[in-house]
């Protein structure tokens, strides 16, 4: 039997003030997005041994899936928790902001990574490999589509799908305020048309967005669900001994998959008929491969990474917490370092220790601008704000 909605608010409410630090925030979210977005940097660094490091050397999904559903699980926990004393008309205005944030963010991004090309590449290099020779010959329609979000250079083309989604958040509260069960069904369904009859939003000049938002929804959406859900009988099924086999014997059955394309061996010894199951592993229409894997991933973490968990306060933790508490600073920043990183292996040296390098110096850049911002913001709050 669903919750009226009052009472939907409340549980929230409630639920999410026991979560976090002081300021409300779970810091283990923080965590796996930063981590993720140091993963984000390695592999948008192409031919970089580094990204043995990453998620999708040993499974279905990277660390997208990571980003679209704890931002989904932040979104109801930040708007949906004060639903209730703020009211509708806050916290609407509240969720489009942040959407605009992210418009912006994105177009500022586009203005850098258009110079950097440029500039690096002296106008002609590295357009290819970019997506940016579009705009460099056609920058009149280019501009108009990168601004309506139909067009997007390489590693940018997240960020849309992000607009898309915030934008629409405020209409989906108000569904979970209805029915959470049945905003749930609704998500799977339009998901499920995604994957039997490939629908999708219009892109330019590809035809559709690569992180194709009817898809990616799906994880917004189930991120927003546990948020709100996430107690009794659905947590007590998470944290179950059953789950969390399952959960193992699929990441076991994914990393022999995924180390089949780098060892001949391994491929070889893949059936045929299985081969014609599961691929395609699309991506930009979320496989359910990559659902599931991405699922089963989080079941597992969770077990190893409790409420109380004490490694939340050593210093790598803390680092992935600084860029993770930034994240959409820390994405933008880091498109722009993997490709000056990429620069540097093509025009000076490709060597393991160089790629090696490259990486942790990208990665020191992020945590340290993502601690100066977080210290500027605590140094800020008590200010007035002039504009």
């Amino acid at each position: 039997m669903p919750m009226k909605p009052q009472t939907w608010v409340s549980a929230l409410q409630a639920q999410t003030s026991l979560r976090g630090d002081g300021d409300g925030r779970d810091l283990r979210l923080d965590a796996c997005r930063g981590l993720a977005l140091w993963f984000i940097l390695i592999d948008h660094i192409p031919d970089s041994s580094l990204d043995w490091l990453t998620l999708r050397k040993y499974g279905f999904s990277d660390a997208s899936e990571v980003f679209v559903f704890v931002s989904g699980y932040t979104c109801m926990h930040a708007y949906g928790g004060g639903l209730r004393e703020q009211g509708w008309p806050t916290t609407v205005v509240r969720a489009l902001r942040r959407g605009g944030e992210i418009y912006a963010s994105f177009l500022l991004l586009l203005i850098a990574y258009f110079a950097l090309v440029w500039l690096l590449g002296d106008g002609h290099r590295y357009l290819d490999e970019t997506n940016t020779r579009i705009f460099f010959e056609n920058p009149g329609a280019a501009i108009l589509h990168a601004a309506a979000m139909q067009y997007a250079p390489l590693n940018t083309d997240i960020l849309p799908t992000f607009v898309l989604l915030h934008l629409a958040f405020p209409g989906l509260l108000w569904l979970f305020t209805r029915n959470a069960a049945v905003t749930l069904v609704a998500s799977l369904l339009i998901y499920l048309m995604v994957q039997l009859f490939s629908w999708h939003v219009p892109a330019w000049p590809s035809g559709e967005l690569y992180f194709n938002p009817l898809a990616w929804q799906l994880l917004f959406v189930l991120g927003a669900w546990y948020s709100c859900e996430a107690t009794g009988r659905l947590r007590a099924m998470v944290r179950s001994r059953a789950a969390l086999v399952l959960s193992m014997l699929y990441l076991a059955f994914s990393l022999a998959i995924a180390l089949s394309w780098q060892i001949e061996a391994l491929e070889q010894m893949t059936p045929d008929w299985l081969s014609s199951m599961i691929y395609p592993i699309d991506k930009s229409h979320l496989s359910p491969l990559r659902v599931l894997h991405f699922l089963a991933l989080a079941i597992v973490v969770s077990r190893l990474m409790p409420r109380d968990w004490r490694g939340l306060m050593n210093p790598w933790t803390v680092a992935m917490i600084r860029c993770g508490e930034n994240s959409l600073a820390m994405y933008c920043l880091s498109i722009l370092l993997s490709f000056f990183g990429y620069v540097i292996l093509v025009t000076a040296s490709s060597t393991i220790a160089m790629q090696v390098a490259v990486g942790i110096a990208g990665i020191a850049l992020l945590v340290g601008t993502a601690t100066l911002m977080t210290w500027t913001a605590k140094q800020d709050r008590p200010g007035p704000k002039l504009f």
